[in-house]
Order: structure tokens, then C-alpha cells, then sequence
């Protein structure tokens, strides 16, 4: 069983209330940055970097656009040392660069720090000593006199090297463990250090106010930044600097609290590496100013690249989930989400606003080198139509219906459910060339010839289990009657529910998509086709959508030739044929044909000649201006209350009611 009553909170409270930061809404300029990751990064990698790596990962540093950098503990090691040497004499400080260096408050290592920065041009010494109560105590022994006092000869040691150097370096102070230490005694020691100083407006000190180890909530260590900068002496010339480290995961939290609290200037490192728990990232406190509006005034554009380096020469690792740099921040698996963001994405692209606000996407990925396809629209088997949709879209042009985008998403699912795996675009394209495109079997169109007679006539060569035929149809367009010869050659009904096309904007610019759905017995059909012929593409996605009819996988499930030839008469004839007509064209009785008719078809003479009728008038009444009077002559009823009864009987609506609905 845990005990916690072992614990107590080991934090200070300013002795006066400070919550003026609280009034303020966002960090709306940036800090001073410095990286520390030369020095508190390196220091806790459990294999240091090498001496090329240390100058590998500076270059990297100042192309980001960190203006000064940490670069080690030169009197801790050789290495560190060699380190600082070695940017220096090999001129590898920019001049806009300022480097730093940490030094205990202990004379000897501050000798040798000063050594190592002979013929720097521009450099921060940082000096520090600790002043927590526990490490008063326990540590050291000291009183908090001693404990001053300590900080104050290094604070002399630190001028007096500096002026017989002749450099002009500036002075950083730390009272370490700055959040166990009481506020108004850690303000003591810093107004100590800087009656040494006397820092001035072209050579300002840095008050660098740690949170070594994390005690308490950030709202604490904001009041604690409050006091301090509150009260320091010659604030105008001091800059307030934060360090946080992240012990109890609120590094961001402190950091930015911290900066409304009156803070300057950061310490922190890439990705938050560090000590224990690790620095805070600053990456993370930048792009989130940069998500507001807010010039970081360093440069994540190529987060990849970024993190690329940093994961080679550390060792270590950016974790998937890590703000704005981990591989998964931008992803999207949920369906709904990847719906909100294709639509946001689309309205972006449609109205072109002045800021940023997609959904699920606080910044535009792209704006950290990362791409929409590969880093947001992630696919597998909890995606859903939005997302499939958009990588096909984005991807290959593929414009589907609505519809047809669910019934994709539901294949795209079952795959990835079934392989186990994320499906990346190729893939996904595959799956929607298997599924909507490469259906060509067992009914196959091989020819087709129209002729403007009563609409629409074709004749369609076909080859259905090997079999070939040639049937002849009516219809309104040259779609519908294709779909009438298939319709007829079955002895199947369904309805061409669906049609969109669209020129292929990704690949050869001359081709052509078209997308057929049928609905039969409830159900959605879909078929896809491309060609640079739109009306061989329409085809090509019809019969698609007809091979997937559950009807096409029975046995001799086609028509005879005879009922396709009486059903084609009708279709042709359909204005005035009567059965009389029939009879005398397939020299047979009107009984035996009407029956024939019944039996093989299901529907009877008189249902063939008005469902072909009322298609026609389906046509009349919402591409054209002719009268309801006119289209029941056209169609083949002499009497328009006969017509309107028929129209309204099989639509539920009457003609005028259809046409009003469908010019809405």
C-alpha cells in the first residue's frame, strides 16, 4: 500500500499575493531563447555525444535560429572542454551568436571556465550555487548567510576575471533549486549578485530562476517569477530567465505561466530532453505561441529534418505523440474526424480565409514539413468514408458521389480490419480499382451503336459466361438505354439511382471518371470507370455496378431472345403499341403474348408500356417546358386525366409536383 502521508508540499509561497499574470490571456511576444541541449541534454544521455556530433547538433541550433546556446560545463571535462575550444578556434560561432557557459560558484572552476573561453567574441558566463532549503540542511550545512555569501564571491570572481580578460562578457546567476527555496530569500541572494554587477542597459544580467525540481502547480511557480521581478533591483537592466524541468509533466505549463509572470527569456531544449523527466521542449512553448498568431521567432518548417538530427546525434527518440513533432500529432484514424477535416480542408481551398481554423488541426501541418496524405489521413480499420474520400481525391483526382465515398470507406475498413494493418494510398487506390473498376465479369459490353429514333436506340453486343448476344433497347438518354438493354436481356429491374462524372485532374489530363450507382431491392450498386471517351467510361462503370447484382451469379438468369425482342418493341414503340400491334409483328395470338409476357417477365403487357411512359414523362417534365397536356400526348395518352392518374398512381406525386420538386 502506498504511503503518502510520507510526502508534504516542499514549496514556498511569495509572502504578498501575485497574481497579476492571471490577468493576462496568452504569451503574446517571444522570449529570449536559449537551448540548453549542448549541456542539460547531453548530460543526461546515457551515451554523451561525440565532439563531431556536439558540432554537428550547434549548426543545427543556429539554423533553427537560437541566438544563444548553452554549450557545456568546460571545467567539468576534457571533452566539454575540447567542445568549447573547438567552436571557438575553428570560427564556428556565428557573430549574431552568443554561447554560454555553466560554472559552479567555486573559484578553481571558475578559472577554468575562463580559460576555455579565451577568444570568444560574444559569450553569457553562468554561474550558480544552490539555495534550496533541503540542500541548505542537508547538502551543504550552511546558513543562509553562508549560502550568500558563496554566491556573492562568485559574482566578484566573475568580474574581476572578466576585467583582467579585458572581454566583455555577459553575467548569468542561478539560485539552483529555486522552487525549494523561500521566495523572498532566493530574491535576497539575487539582489546580492547584482549590487556586484550593476548591470546597465547595453550590458544586461540575466536572473535565471530555476525549476530544478518540480514542486508544485505551475499557478505557483508563476507567483513565485511574479515576487522575484516584482522586487529585483535594476530590473530595467535584468532579464528574468525560467529553466523548468519537468517533473511533474507541467514543464509547458511553468514556462508559460512564467512568461506572463514577467519572465524574459527560457532555458529549455529540443523535445524536452533533460534531466530525469527532461528540460521543457521548447519546441512545444514556440509552436504553441505560433498557433496563435504569435512569431516564434525560431524555425520549425522542416520538423522532420529536426528530428531526424536530434534523434542522430542523441540517441534518443521524439515520441509519436510529442506536440507538433511526434509522427501521430497530425493523424487522423477516427472517420468523423477524418470528415471534419476534409470538409474543413475543402472550405480552406473554397473561401480562403484570412487564419487558420480546421478542425482537429490546431496549425496547418505543412507549415512544419509535414504533408496532408502521409501525416494526416491516416487509413485503417476505424477510418470511414471522409477520409478514404479525401486520399483518393487528393491523391488520384477521384471525385466520388457521396454514396459511393461510404460504400469505399466500408471496403477500404474491411481490408485493413482483415490485414491487420494501416493501408497507405497506393494501396487504398488498389482496393478501389478491385472493388469499383476491375469488375468486368460475367456480363461484358464488347460494342455499342446508337441511333436517334424516340429518344435513344442502341444495340448492344454483349458476352455474358462466354455467351455472346446482340440486344436492342430504347431509352431517354444513351446511359438509359444501355441500362434498358441489360434491364431486358435479364429480365432484372433496379434504377439508375446515380451519375457523375468528372475530367480527372491528377494523371493524363484528357481523361475522364464516371461513377454509376444502381439500386436494386433496396440495396446500392456502385461502379467506377475511366477513359478519355466520358460516354465508354459511363459504360464501363455501369456495367460495373450490374456485375455486383446478386441476380448476375445465377445460372441462366438472362432473358430469352424472344421476351428481350417483345420488351425492345415496347421500349421502341412505346407511344402507341398495343397488343394488336404485337400479335401482328411476332405473328402470334395477343393472348399467347400477353401471357408470355406475364409469365417470363412478371410484369404484365399493360405494366411494360406504362413503366416505359412514365420514364419518358419523367424526362419531358423536368428538362422541358411542355405543357402536362402536351407530355400525355407525347407519351402516348390521348386523355391527360387518364395520364395524371397513371403519373400520380405510380410517382405518389402528380406531374406538376414532380416538376416543381425537381427544379428546386
Amino acid at each position: 500500500m502506498m504511503n503518502y502521508k510520507k510526502y508534504t508540499r516542499q514549496y514556498f509561497m511569495p509572502p504578498e499575493r501575485c497574481m497579476d499574470w492571471a490577468d493576462k490571456e496568452y504569451v503574446d511576444h517571444a522570449p529570449v531563447w536559449c537551448s540548453v541541449d549542448l549541456r542539460d541534454g547531453n548530460q543526461a544521455l546515457v551515451v554523451p555525444m561525440t565532439l563531431q556530433q556536439k558540432l554537428d547538433f550547434f549548426q543545427m541550433l543556429v539554423k533553427i535560429g537560437f541566438k544563444e546556446i548553452e554549450v557545456g560545463f568546460p571545467a567539468a571535462s576534457e571533452t566539454e572542454y575540447e567542445f568549447l575550444r573547438a567552436l571557438i578556434e575553428q570560427n564556428l560561432i556565428p557573430d549574431d551568436v552568443t554561447v554560454q557557459v555553466l560554472t559552479q560558484a567555486r573559484e578553481h572552476i571558475i578559472r577554468k571556465t575562463f580559460e576555455a573561453l579565451k577568444g570568444v567574441k560574444n559569450a553569457i558566463v553562468h554561474v550558480y550555487n544552490s539555495t534550496s532549503l533541503s540542500q541548505r540542511e542537508q547538502v551543504f550545512r550552511k546558513s543562509k548567510e553562508e549560502i550568500l555569501k558563496i554566491a556573492v564571491e562568485g559574482a566578484k570572481l566573475l568580474q574581476q576575471l572578466t576585467d583582467e580578460a579585458g572581454a566583455d562578457y555577459r553575467f548569468e546567476y542561478s539560485p539552483e533549486s529555486f522552487t525549494g527555496t523561500e521566495p523572498e530569500y532566493a530574491l535576497e541572494v539575487c539582489n546580492a549578485v547584482l549590487d556586484v554587477w550593476k548591470p546597465t542597459a547595453d550590458r544586461k544580467a540575466i536572473i535565471n530562476l530555476p525549476v530544478t525540481v518540480q514542486h508544485s502547480m505551475p499557478h505557483v511557480y508563476a507567483q513565485q517569477i511574479e515576487y522575484v521581478s516584482k522586487h529585483l533591483k535594476y530590473r530595467e537592466n535584468v532579464l528574468v530567465s525560467l529553466h523548468p524541468h519537468n517533473d511533474r509533466g507541467c514543464g509547458v505549463a511553468d514556462t508559460e505561466m512564467g512568461l506572463l509572470a514577467g519572465a524574459d527569456r527560457v532555458e529549455g531544449t529540443l523535445f524536452g530532453n533533460g534531466e530525469r523527466t527532461g528540460n521543457v521542449d521548447i519546441v512545444t512553448v514556440a509552436m504553441n505561441m505560433y498557433a496563435q498568431g504569435v512569431d516564434p521567432e525560431l524555425d520549425f518548417s522542416n520538423m522532420t529534418e529536426i528530428c531526424d538530427g536530434y534523434e542522430h546525434y542523441t540517441g534518443m527518440k521524439v515520441n509519436e505523440r510529442n506536440p507538433y513533432s511526434g509522427a501521430l500529432v497530425f493523424a487522423a484514424f477516427s472517420g468523423s474526424h477524418q470528415d471534419a477535416i476534409a470538409k474543413g480542408m475543402k472550405w480552406i481551398e473554397e473561401k480562403h480565409p484570412d487564419h487558420w481554423t480546421v478542425p482537429y488541426l490546431p496549425i496547418d501541418p505543412t507549415d512544419v514539413g509535414r504533408s496532408y496524405d502521409a501525416d494526416v489521413i491516416r487509413i485503417n480499420s476505424q477510418s470511414g468514408k471522409g477520409g478514404v474520400g479525401y486520399i483518393l481525391e487528393r491523391n488520384y483526382g477521384i471525385e466520388m458521389p457521396p454514396k459511393m465515398r461510404e460504400a469505399m470507406g466500408y471496403a477500404a475498413k474491411a481490408v485493413s480490419d482483415e490485414q491487420n494493418k494501416e493501408l497507405q494510398p497506393a494501396e487504398i487506390y488498389q482496393v478501389f480499382e478491385e472493388k469499383f473498376v476491375g469488375i468486368t465479369e460475367p456480363y461484358h459490353i464488347t460494342e455499342v451503336h446508337f441511333k436517334q429514333v424516340n429518344g435513344i436506340t442502341t444495340e448492344v453486343t454483349t458476352t455474358y459466361k462466354g455467351e455472346k448476344k446482340v440486344t436492342t433497347a430504347n431509352g431517354n438518354g444513351r446511359l438509359d438505354a444501355i441500362s434498358n438493354t441489360i434491364k431486358q436481356y435479364f429480365g432484372i429491374t433496379y434504377e439508375l439511382s446515380t451519375y457523375e462524372e468528372h475530367a480527372l485532374s491528377h494523371g493524363s489530363s484528357s481523361k475522364a471518371m464516371a461513377y454509376v450507382g444502381i439500386t436494386h431491392d433496396g440495396k446500392n450498386y456502385w461502379g467506377a470507370g475511366m477513359d478519355e471517351d466520358i460516354i465508354k467510361a459511363s459504360i464501363h462503370a455501369l456495367v460495373v455496378a450490374v456485375n455486383k447484382l446478386p441476380e448476375m451469379t445465377k445460372d441462366d438468369n438472362h432473358q430469352d431472345d424472344r421476351l428481350v425482342s417483345m420488351l425492345n418493341y415496347i421500349q421502341t414503340n412505346y407511344q402507341t403499341v398495343t397488343l394488336e400491334n404485337m400479335a401482328e409483328q411476332f405473328h402470334l395470338s395477343e393472348p399467347y403474348i400477353s401471357k408470355y409476357i406475364k409469365d417470363k417477365s412478371g410484369k404484365t403487357f399493360g405494366e411494360h408500356v406504362a413503366h416505359t411512359r412514365m420514364k419518358r414523362a419523367k424526362t419531358l417534365l423536368k428538362n422541358g417546358n411542355m405543357t402536362v397536356e402536351n407530355i400525355s400526348y407525347a407519351v402516348g395518352y390521348q386523355n391527360v386525366e387518364h395520364f395524371n392518374r397513371t403519373f400520380k398512381k405510380t410517382f405518389e406525386m402528380t406531374p406538376l409536383q414532380y416538376r416543381n420538386l425537381s427544379r428546386e
